[in-house]
C-alpha cells in the first residue's frame, strides 16, 4: 500500500493516463499469478497515474470474491513503488461493501465501484448504493457511471456531501450533456475520468469537460502508442491525435464491434499477437476468431513498440 489519502488519490489519478491490466488465465480458466505478475512488471516500464486492477477490462464480472483478492494482493505487491493500486467493488450492495473492505486489507489505495448486479433503480437506491460503500473503507471511492448505475447531477452532488471519501466519477456512459451537468455543479470537487471502452475515442471532447485521464485498455498491448496518444491530447495537438484515431483507434473500435464483448476479448487477442499472451478470456465472453485474430494482426503493425 502506497498511503494515499482520498485526496492524494484524487489528484494522483488526474495526472496522467490510467493502467487497466487484462486478468491472466490458464487454459483451463484458472487464474495464471506468475503471468499476471510478468505483465505488471512490464507495463510498470511505462509512467502511468495508477493501475485498477481486476478492472471492466480485468474481467472483475468473471471472478469469485476469493479470486478479486488474489489478483489484487498479486498488483499491490507488484506495481512500482509509489503507483496507487485501485481494487474494483460492485455486484449488491452487501457484496460490494465486503469487497471494499476486503480491498482496504489487502493494501489498496482505493475502490471503483462498478454498477450493481441487474437490477434498475432510482436515484436515491443509488445513492444508497454508493454511500454504503463510501462508509465502508477510508479509501477513496470512485463511481463507475455506466448501464445501469447512471447517476444524476442532483445524486452527484448529494454524495460529494455526504461522502468526503467520494472522489472520482468514471464515465462509461458517454452521455456529454449528462457529464455537463455534473462538471457544472461539482466543478473541481471530484477527478473526473474517461471510461468508455476505448477511452481514446472520446480524449478530445471529454478534455474540454475537464476529463483529463482515461482508462486505456489499448494500454495493455501498445503501451508506447497509448502514452504517445495520451500526450498528443494533453498537448492540444489535434491534427495528431486526428491522424492517430484514423489510422489505428477508429479501425481498432470497427473490429472490437463486430462482437459483443470484444472489448476485452480484442485486448487479450492483442497480448497474443504482440507476444505477452495472457491466455483465453473467461465465459460468457468469447476469444476472436482466426480471421478476426489476422485482422488485429495487420493493425498492430501500425503501432507496434
Amino acid at each position: 500500500m502506497t498511503g494515499y489519502s482520498p485526496a492524494d488519490l484524487a489528484a494522483r489519478l488526474a495526472r496522467g493516463l490510467l493502467s487497466f491490466p487484462v486478468t491472466h488465465f490458464h487454459d483451463d480458466l484458472s487464474f495464471d499469478e506468475d503471468g499476471y505478475r510478468e505483465h505488471i512488471e512490464r507495463l510498470g516500464r511505462y509512467r502511468v497515474a495508477g493501475l485498477f486492477a481486476a478492472g471492466g477490462t480485468g474481467e472483475f464480472f468473471s471472478l469469485s470474491g476469493a479470486e478479486v483478492d488474489t489478483v489484487l494482493r498479486a498488483a499491490v505487491a507488484t506495481a512500482p513503488p509509489g503507483t496507487p493500486v485501485v481494487a474494483p467493488a460492485g455486484y449488491g450492495t452487501a457484496t460490494a461493501v465486503e469487497l471494499a473492505r476486503a480491498a482496504e486489507r489487502a493494501g489498496a489505495d482505493g475502490v471503483l465501484l462498478f454498477p450493481p448486479y441487474l437490477t434498475e433503480t432510482e436515484q436515491e437506491g443509488l445513492a444508497a448504493h454508493v454511500t454504503a460503500v463510501c462508509r465502508a473503507t477510508s479509501l477513496g471511492v470512485v463511481v463507475y457511471n455506466r448501464a445501469n448505475a447512471r447517476y444524476s447531477a442532483e445524486t452527484v452532488e448529494r454524495l460529494a456531501v455526504d461522502c468526503p471519501n467520494l472522489v472520482g466519477f468514471k464515465d462509461g456512459a458517454g452521455d456529454l450533456e449528462q457529464l455537463t451537468r455534473i462538471r457544472a455543479r461539482l466543478r473541481d470537487r471530484l477527478t473526473y475520468i474517461g471510461g468508455q471502452p476505448t477511452a481514446e475515442l472520446f480524449a478530445l471532447p471529454y478534455l474540454q469537460l475537464g476529463v483529463s485521464t482515461y482508462s486505456s485498455a489499448i494500454f495493455n498491448f501498445a503501451p508506447r502508442f497509448a502514452l504517445d496518444f495520451y500526450a498528443a491530447v494533453r498537448a492540444g495537438k489535434r491534427e495528431t491525435v486526428l491522424d492517430l484515431l484514423e489510422d489505428f483507434v477508429i479501425p481498432y473500435t470497427e473490429l472490437r464491434d463486430r462482437r459483443r464483448g470484444h472489448a476485452v476479448s480484442i485486448v487479450k487477442a492483442g497480448l497474443r499477437v504482440t507476444g505477452h499472451p495472457a491466455g483465453p478470456v473467461r465465459p460468457p465472453l468469447v476469444d476472436l476468431d482466426a480471421a478476426e485474430r489476422t485482422r488485429l494482426t495487420e493493425l498492430l503493425q501500425r503501432v507496434a513498440d
